[in-house]
């Protein structure tokens, strides 16, 4: 592979202009095919082979004209001061408050509370249902404008009026800002770690072109795949992070490989045959982790999965051919600028001839003092040979730090948010508190029973009528049948709000009596509704954790041992980000469901983890992990391959590569915490998350645990069976068969480097 690749990069390299325009091309292709394409549907939610999917379906069929999949909203109106609501002057508020929901665009349908008995039973508070011909995502500006005005005209009468549902917009809608942030701290650390405009600008630019095909691919294929705006967030998310880090890791190569002395194509090509070969792995591994999330079989999450995968295949691709391309038109000005006039091959006026020939002279009797001196390391290599002297103690700190910080993982309360959930200050907050406090908790929790069978209506009352004698149940409302008689629907209200854990036992105790229903009444009882749709939603994600880090973990495994060429670096490289993921866990726990420092990062509401954040958490946080793996120990993979003894190879590889590894983990920090800034709580819950990962995982599972183990292991570290060695394909990721080439040097000198080596140390 790295000989493949090396001639990729020279290609690329001194097909610059060609390599550019192709990439230009397919931007500009898929930008059209994005602005030319159909809308995107609607988010759709749907979780095939659950009894919620089922008894949802079966409506769709029985019950055609009622518009399941239309948009609602509940308006809930208290009279002033704890009148009554059906006294007059509330009772006329109400009435012009109708009149004006009836007049909204797009409204169907407007109860009203007082013939449907919608009041409570103090006699203060009444509610509404509004229902919409079309989707939630499909509701006008307009409709939402003159809904809100009618709010509004009622609060100026005196009612306190509120609404919740999903007809009614929440604020939540991607702002921007925190990509922005992300990016310009991220061209900070860039400007830092390379000491050049071009060079930190390269990896952004490039990355931004790789977000940009993969974000216009989504859209242009929306309509077509059925993929939701909302499909993209996660794309944008990694494409960002991960385009960056490739980009980056790439051009430090280079530099290194240009201040050897190599002619500046050759360097281009051994930077993509080395470094690239780590970025196919490293991009293989998050590809893997993604599309994994099909085995969870959720159309939402599989969509999502494939569609950042596809993104982060753009990036791996990118960072491989446009990267060298955009090198080769700026080969010297990626350097330092003092560095590059001993590159540029420029000529230079006799003032500064004279003045460089000074300079060499100088730096080349620095470096004939310093030739059989010791080489001072730099900050990488000293940190790797502390740990390999206190190797127990460090692996100690690291471990025990980590578990601590994954306490509090232990109470982890997973759950969907809802409007119970939002901040208190929200109109859909204020609905639901003033519906649980008039009508009781479980009210904004209702369970909707399907009953299917030749006598429906009578089936239902029988049901019903055993339904209203069970614990937990508050109210059972009358069934209502459909045009054939075959299908009836009945409300339950439980006793105890949508989130609490006897809900869920009354859910299962029902369907537990599915079966004596179907032998008393030939009827088949189906438990549905938005709550039982949460209970198998976080029922199908526990289900499929187990098989889905099995397949995720497994598939990881084989492909670093083909990378590595070992058994046991794989191995502590999984175990290290299950260290990782448990304390990033433990980290989500203790801002978004214990509150500690909500104010700090803008949690309004403390609850229940998101059921969908440990699946996406492991599969997204492994690909990471995985990167600074192979980014850090490929380096040492090769020091050692090359002769390099065990301990000399894990400090080449810190010499080498821990500051690039830190920088990109800096980088990608900074990218996930920018997404902490959005007001959506899934997005805001999964940045945090994933930016904690990283800091754990990149700077004490890899700089610390890491270097630690292999000190243990030594020798060991390295052992693969013999015969499995012949069965796994030979990838040469360490670029071993590059030093068979005929390197193509430059015809100028190799230019001795100033205080021994420590120029290139600053270089790379």
């Amino acid at each position: 592979m790295a000989t493949f690749l090396y001639k990729l990069g020279r290609l690329a390299f001194r097909r610059r202009w060609l390599m550019t325009l192709l990439w230009v091309v397919i931007l500009g292709g898929a930008g059209f095919a994005a602005s030319t394409a159909a809308p995107p549907p609607a988010d759709t939610f749907s979780m095939p082979g659950t009894e919620s999917q089922k008894a949802f379906d079966l409506l769709e069929e029985k019950f055609p004209g009622a518009s399941a999949d239309g948009a609602s909203a509940r308006v809930v109106v208290r009279a002033p001061d704890g009148g009554k609501i059906s006294a007059a002057g509330p009772r006329s508020e109400v009435g012009a408050l109708l009149t004006e929901l009836k007049k909204a665009p797009q409204v169907v349908s407007v109860s009203d509370p007082y013939a449907t008995k919608a009041v409570s039973k103090d006699g203060t508070t009444a509610y509404a249902l509004v229902s919409y011909d079309v989707a939630a995502p499909k509701v006008s500006a307009e409709a939402h404008d003159a809904f809100d005005d009618a709010l509004a005209k009622a609060r100026d009468g005196g009612l306190q009026a509120e609404a919740g549902g999903d007809a009614v917009p929440v604020d939540a809608a991607m702002s921007g800002t925190g990509e922005k942030i992300g990016l310009l701290i991220s061209a900070i650390v860039l400007l830092l770690t390379f000491g050049s405009v071009i060079a930190a600008g390269m990896p952004l630019l490039t990355a931004l072109i790789g977000v940009g095909i993969g974000i216009s691919g989504i859209t242009a294929l929306g309509a077509t795949l059925g993929l939701s705006g909302t499909t993209t967030t996660l794309a944008m998310m990694l494409g960002l992070a991960v385009g960056i880090d490739y980009a980056l890791f790439i051009v430090s190569r280079y530099r290194a490989e240009l201040t050897e002395g190599r002619e500046r194509a050759d360097a281009a090509g051994r930077a993509v045959g080395t470094a690239g070969s780590a970025v196919v792995f490293a991009g293989l591994t998050v590809i893997v982790a993604l599309a994994g999330l099909a085995v969870v079989d959720i159309p939402m999450l599989t969509k999502m999965g494939l569609a950042a995968a596809g993104t982060v295949a753009v990036a791996v691709l990118v960072g491989l051919t446009l990267v060298p391309a955009l090198l080769g038109f700026a080969p010297v000005k990626v350097l330092r600028r003092r560095d590059r006039a001993r590159f540029s091959g420029k000529t230079l006026s006799p003032r500064k001839q004279r003045k460089q020939r000074k300079q060499r002279e100088r730096v080349e009797a620095a470096a004939r003092a310093e030739k059989a001196a010791r080489r001072k390391p730099n900050l990488g290599s000293r940190w790797a040979s502390y740990v390999l002297r206190h190797p127990v103690a460090v692996l100690l700190v690291g471990v025990i730090g980590l578990g601590a910080m994954a306490v509090p993982a232990a109470s982890l309360e997973l759950g969907l948010p809802g409007e119970g959930t939002m901040a208190p200050d929200t109109t859909q907050r204020k609905a639901y508190d003033m519906l649980s406090d008039s009508f009781g908790d479980g009210f904004n929790g209702p369970l909707m029973i399907t009953v299917e069978g030749r006598d429906a209506a009578s089936a239902a009352k029988t049901v019903g009528g055993r339904l209203a004698g069970m614990d937990g149940v508050a109210a059972v409302t009358p069934a209502t049948s459909n045009k054939a008689g075959d299908t009836a629907i009945l409300n339950v209200v439980p006793a105890t709000g949508p989130t609490d854990a006897r809900t869920e036992d009354l859910v299962r105790s029902i369907r537990a009596r599915a079966d004596g229903f179907r032998a008393d009444t030939g009827a088949e009882v189906l438990v549905s509704g938005q709550t039982a749709m949460f209970i198998d939603f976080s029922q199908t994600l526990d289900d499929a954790l187990l098989p889905y880090l099995a397949l995720v973990v497994g598939l990881a495994f084989l492909l670093l041992m083909v990378v590595f060429r070992s058994v046991l670096v794989p191995l502590k490289a999984a175990l290290g980000f299950l260290l990782s993921v448990a304390a990033a866990l433990g980290a989500v726990v203790a801002v978004f469901q214990w509150g500690w420092l909500a104010d700090v990062f803008g949690v309004d509401q403390p609850s229940p983890i998101m059921s969908t954040m440990p699946i996406f958490m492991i599969g997204v946080v492994f690909g990471l992990a995985m990167d600074y793996e192979v980014f850090l120990v490929t380096r040492m993979r090769e020091a050692y391959v090359h002769g390099a003894r065990p301990g000399e190879a894990v400090v080449t590889g810190f010499r080498y590569g821990g500051r690039v590894v830190a920088a990109a983990a800096a980088i990608m920090i900074s990218v996930f915490s920018g997404f902490i800034m959005e007001d959506n709580d899934f997005i805001k819950m999964i940045g945090f998350g994933l930016a904690a990962a990283v800091l754990f995982d990149a700077f004490v599972v890899r700089m610390a645990l890491v270097p630690a183990l292999f000190a243990l292991l030594g020798k060991s570290a390295w052992w693969l069976p013999r015969w499995l060695d012949r069965l796994l394909p030979d990838v040469d990721v360490e670029g071993e068969k590059l030093s068979r080439l005929s390197p193509r040097q430059s015809s100028a000198p190799r230019v001795p480097q100033p205080h021994g080596e420590r120029e290139l140390d600053r270089v790379r």
